[in-house]
């Protein structure tokens, strides 16, 4: 090749590129665009913007309704799940409260993408902000607001996903010191010591009235567990198989999550509960793949998001009572991530 024959291919690549990437940044500022206005529409439900958080009962969530304030952690009172939603300024991927103090999980996009954890008070103002190393995924705080579980993928989507990889940790609120990364927690099944590389922690879940014991899943070699946690000893004990995102009852006497009766890689997810003293596992009846860590409303009612067939973003709140003939309603539309506050 000629060195004008060079030149000419390399000015072609260039315009090539050029042109490539100029498409792109005129895709991307449409599709910007278009999000803009969509979250400038009016809403599909009855909003208003929320100065504090209410007077309990009450339950928080992430709004899902299109339009203004979609994305924003939300309130409505226990007693009316209809009713009109107090909104703060704060959008999450994931929340989670107390009746005083609100832990919002967020993807902050732009040139580079990150992602954080946000602690606020009463009058939804940030006390404390402090990066997280992946996606968010799940979080949970104990009764009395003092401790904050998060987890997020660092590798993979979901937990579907072969090869997936998760990072939990626990903090505390009050400025001590939290876990760090809870793989680093002693896994004992069996009475062995597990310390294969492979170890995953997800889905923590706090005991009412025990700032000490927690619970949540593991997994190694294609195992999944029951873990019952300890802060001060630093130990993940396994109690059960096949048990993913716990959720322990108000009344501390069983625990409900999700369990996988497909495969691996196309997981479908029953709703089950375990009966912490007598080791009696239940399914319940809903027919539908449960893709979330299951909230009580009381000892007696579950809640849980699911995603709306054909309204990408979009997804509802259903309540279940835990018994295997129960059948699913709907308990809050367009709404995620829910969390009750007696």
């Amino acid at each position: 090749m000629s060195p004008v024959s060079g030149r000419k291919h390399w000015i072609i690549l260039l315009v090539i590129t050029v042109v490539v990437l100029a498409g792109a940044g005129s895709y991307a500022a449409i599709a910007f665009q278009r999000f803009q206005d969509s979250r400038s529409a009016a809403s599909a439900v009855s909003v208003a913007s929320g100065r504090a958080l209410p007077a309990a009962p009450f339950v928080l969530f992430r709004n899902t309704a299109p339009g203004q304030g979609y994305g924003m952690a939300g309130t409505v009172p226990l007693e009316e799940p209809a009713g009109q939603r107090l909104l703060a300024s704060e959008a999450c991927d994931r929340v989670y409260g107390t009746s005083r103090n609100v832990v919002c999980l967020k993807t902050n996009r732009g040139l580079v993408t990150n992602f954080e954890a946000v602690l606020l008070n009463r009058e939804w103002q940030p006390n404390s902000r402090w990066a997280l190393p992946g996606m968010p995924s799940r979080t949970r705080m104990s009764a009395d607001g003092s401790l904050v579980s998060t987890t997020v993928f660092v590798t993979g989507h979901s937990y579907g996903a072969s090869g997936f990889s998760t990072e939990t940790s626990i903090s505390r609120t009050d400025g001590g010191a939290g876990t760090g990364n809870l793989e680093a927690f002693a896994l004992i099944v069996n009475g062995a010591h597990v310390t294969a590389a492979d170890r995953n922690i997800w889905g923590v879940t706090f005991v009412l009235g025990d700032a000490d014991v927690f619970y949540a899943t593991a997994a190694s070699s294609g195992r999944i567990w029951l873990v019952k946690g300890s802060i001060s000893a630093k130990t993940l004990t396994a109690i059960h198989d096949g048990v993913e995102c716990p959720s322990v009852s108000p009344d501390g006497t069983r625990v409900a999550y999700k369990m996988n009766i497909g495969t691996p890689v196309a997981a479908h997810w029953k709703i089950a509960i375990l009966d912490l003293a007598s080791g009696n596992e239940t399914v319940l009846a809903e027919a539908r793949s449960i893709d979330d860590q299951i909230e009580w409303l009381d000892d007696g009612i579950l809640l849980y998001g699911v995603p709306r067939d054909g309204a990408e973003g979009d997804s509802d709140i259903w309540q279940i009572r835990a018994d295997p003939s129960a059948r699913a309603s709907l308990f809050i539309e367009h709404a995620w991530s829910p969390s009750v506050v007696r």
